[in-house]
């Protein structure tokens, strides 16, 4: 029992991290119908700066502000000078000139960094661990993590739906075309709208960086579980990327844990050890299989409008 608790909170711990990477890519997805394979590299880079803001501010808080902000204005930039000159072109271009932007961004973070990983010091107030239960210490700093991303969760929900940017942001996931017809200037609602995704994928990687090593192509991982999130969520909705998010991470997690454990039951130690960490990488693919099969939209797809 207390295994599984302790995974269900780190389950829950990456499906938040998951969230605050896919609410920006599937943002831009649905508004945009633009396949941002970059959207990874704005977490490493996230992480990456707060390692270098928090050092060379002596604060951990002010390295997540500073990091935020210029992860944010990175993917304003990036939106200004390469990708608005996608728009309208096919997903193949897409996906080429975004996979281009990665290898140029891990590079520069190796000729800036180095290759060597880095670690973020934890913050002072949030290091050490309590006690969940009887027999089980849980990390504050892993706390305070799927805190902040509940968090940042409510406040993302309450911009998208209760003010005009977000009004426009759904506006534009239903039908971009109308939104441009009416008046509003789509350019600048694209560039918020990446913004709003580099700043949210930088959060998460300073987030990420006192558990995590800080390493080029750190992203690459997450990414493609974003891709999955979105995939089961529903392209262009928040609230589907949230619950999709939660689902992928406690499946993973769980997964690991369990599957090798429960093969043993069946198979015995060796051959377990052999199958069960195979089965337990493709859980989320079969639960995005799953999904797709009854709902092939996903769970929460934002409206369309013909």
């Amino acid at each position: 029992m207390t295994l599984l608790v302790v995974q269900a909170l780190n389950g829950v711990q990456l499906g938040l991290l998951l969230f605050l990477i896919a609410a920006g890519l599937t943002l831009v997805f649905g508004v945009m119908d633009f396949i941002n394979l970059a959207h990874g590299v704005q977490y490493m880079l996230g992480a990456y700066l707060g390692v270098a803001f928090a050092g060379l501010t002596g604060s951990f808080w002010l390295g997540l502000l500073l990091a935020s902000v210029v992860a944010g204005v990175t993917g304003i930039a990036l939106e200004r000078l390469v990708f608005r000159h996608l728009y309208g072109r096919s997903h193949l271009d897409q996906v080429l000139a975004t996979f281009g932007v990665i290898l140029t961004l891990n590079e520069a973070v190796r000729v800036l960094w180095g290759t060597a990983p880095l670690q973020m010091p934890m913050p002072d107030a949030l290091s050490g661990s309590f006690q969940l239960m009887e027999g089980l210490r849980y990390p504050v700093y892993r706390v305070a993590l799927i805190v902040a991303g509940l968090l940042v969760a409510v406040g993302l929900a309450w911009a998208v739906n209760c003010t005009r940017a977000g009004m426009l942001i759904r506006a534009g996931a239903s039908n971009a075309a109308m939104v441009s017809a009416l008046g509003v200037d789509i350019g600048r609602l694209f560039t918020l709208v990446f913004g709003i995704g580099a700043m949210l994928a930088g959060f998460a990687g300073v987030m990420a960086a006192p558990l995590v090593s800080v390493e080029p192509s750190m992203g690459d991982n997450l990414l493609i579980l974003a891709f999955v999130v979105i995939v089961i969520g529903g392209v262009g909705a928040i609230r589907g990327a949230f619950v999709a998010a939660l689902m992928v991470g406690l499946v993973d997690t769980l997964g690991r844990t369990m599957v090798t454990d429960a093969f043993k039951a069946a198979l015995g130690a060796s051959a377990a050890a052999r199958v069960g960490p195979a089965v337990a990488s493709m859980l989320i693919y079969l639960v995005m299989a799953a999904v797709l099969a009854i709902r092939p939209a996903g769970l929460f797809p934002a409206a369309r409008d013909a």
